[in-house]
């Protein structure tokens, strides 16, 4: 199974530039745990900001939610993968890398997103 066949592809976009705070509300509002920093020129890269960077400048770090953007959280470059690959290839990446989630870009565009969720239910649905 590839990739591709187990991206989700509803993908929300945030400004680098944007408040920590509208983060969260917009990972609200959209039921998201992560979300994807906007380029800022065609040749810039991806970003992601998830949950757990926010848990931990927010709360382990006590940091200020209204004084924190979201370029101060996220991770840029986020980690990226090829939609014509093995979905056992991206599964070794996030073991490896200690990652719940890794873009998948074909031509420098964000196409999806695979999730150790995606990978999963595929598995489940393959076994039964």
């Amino acid at each position: 199974m590839l990739v591709k066949d187990v991206m989700k592809t509803d993908i929300v976009y945030i400004s680098p530039l944007a408040k920590v705070r509208d983060a969260l509300n917009l990972m609200r509002e959209k039921d998201m745990r992560f979300l994807i920093t906007e380029k800022v020129n065609p040749h810039d890269t991806y970003g992601i900001i998830t949950y757990t960077d926010i848990l931990k400048a927010i709360v382990a770090e006590e940091g200020d939610i209204d004084l924190l953007n979201v370029y101060d959280l996220y991770t840029k470059p986020a980690i990226f993968i090829f939609g014509d690959i093995d979905i056992r290839y991206a599964a070794k990446m996030m073991i490896k890398f200690k990652i719940k989630r890794i873009l998948v870009v074909e031509n420098n565009q964000l196409k999806g997103v695979v999730t150790m969720d995606s990978i999963i239910e595929a598995l489940m649905e393959s076994i039964s």
